[in-house]
């Protein structure tokens, strides 16, 4: 027996900002079958959003790495501020109704869930690479796609078999297979090339941060599922872009962090081009895909790390991580073929 829809859902007598139905010239809805790209649509944009978060944790990484590190906040200020302040000049251009106030009926549920959930998703991943290498910290952040379809069975009424629970454990094997995190493997040889010695403490407190991004990123993966086409992406991006910006300000005069400047200020183009196509991109994809199944496509992104890695920090995979990048991808294509099959 199917659950009873979720108050939290988006209804379909408000305004809808896209869709994956076909339409006639006349605007009416056709009953012709969608095409295999428009169907699995959301989860396509969602495998493209994490080149892009893998990128930018490769970024990230490496500023924590110069000689005057750039501080966690300090980068979330920069990207976030610049963000802001695009995504309301586009809004504006493009006309886009609300652009300061976001659509009636979701502006607290952006404000408190996707703003503050995703302040806490990002800052603590960022916090968390200081300490960690890119594939612990990736690893760790992992258990959000288990957290979040959980959420999404809870809170959204959401459908979540069996067959999901078991391709998403299955995926996570192929996770740890990648990453093989130290803190689980106890083998010194799997910490990244390059990087520097941490002390335990520090080590426990990235893995710390890890687990306070997991439960941000689970509260605001699942807002945006709620929320569904009733806000643009944009709206989404400029009240998650604000917050985190005023947040992060104020933890730096808080905690009386100085300000590093910047050698070069393609750092900060590269880390704000990465984050509004990243995030926009994974918004767009969410909104079209539910919570379970959409979070799948996330474990592209340990593919896309070994690959980084093996460019910037000259991580060499082994078989372990030939091994866990085919887990992962005939999980997500099993996923895939099945919503396939099962779409009229």
């Amino acid at each position: 027996m199917s659950k009873p829809k979720s108050p939290l859902i988006h209804r379909n007598d408000i305004e809808n900002y896209g869709s994956t139905q076909a339409r006639q010239d006349d605007g009416a809805i056709t009953n012709e079958p969608l095409s295999f790209t428009a169907r699995n649509a959301g989860m396509l944009l969602i495998i493209c959003s994490q080149f892009f978060f893998a990128s930018m944790d490769i970024s990230v990484k490496s500023l924590n790495s110069l000689e005057n590190p750039v501080h966690a906040l300090q980068i979330i200020v920069i990207r976030m501020g610049i963000t802001f302040v695009c995504c309301e000049i586009y809004m504006i251009v493009m006309g886009i109704p609300d652009p300061i106030t976001g659509p009636e009926g979701v502006r607290m549920m952006l404000l408190f869930v996707v703003s503050l959930g995703g302040f806490f998703g990002l800052s603590g991943v960022y916090w968390s690479l200081q300490y960690l290498s890119v594939a612990d910290a990736t690893i760790l952040i992992f258990l959000t796609p288990l957290t979040t379809a959980v959420a999404g069975s809870v809170f959204l009424k959401e459908s979540y078999s069996v067959k999901q629970a078991g391709a998403g454990v299955v995926s996570l094997l192929g996770v740890v297979l990648i990453g093989r995190p130290a803190f689980l493997f106890g083998s010194e040889s799997v910490i990244s090339q390059g990087l520097p010695d941490v002390s335990p403490a520090q080590r426990l407190a990235g893995v710390g941060a890890c687990m306070v991004s997991v439960l941000g990123n689970t509260g605001a993966y699942t807002s945006i599922r709620a929320i569904g086409k009733r806000a643009h992406p944009m709206h989404i991006m400029t009240y998650f872009s604000l917050w985190c910006t005023i947040i992060s300000s104020f933890g730096m005069v808080v905690l009386d962090i100085p300000v590093v400047y910047p050698t070069s200020w393609m750092w900060i183009l590269l880390l704000l081009m990465i984050g509004i196509f990243g995030f926009t991109l994974f918004t767009m994809g969410l909104q079209r895909e539910t919570v379970s199944r959409g979070v799948t496509g996330m474990y592209a992104q340990v593919l896309f790390v070994v690959v980084l890695e093996r460019l910037f920090f000259g991580v060499i995979p082994s078989l372990l991580s030939v091994l866990g990048a085919a887990i992962i991808m005939s999980s997500g294509l099993y996923v895939v073929i099945k919503k396939a099959e099962i779409s009229p």
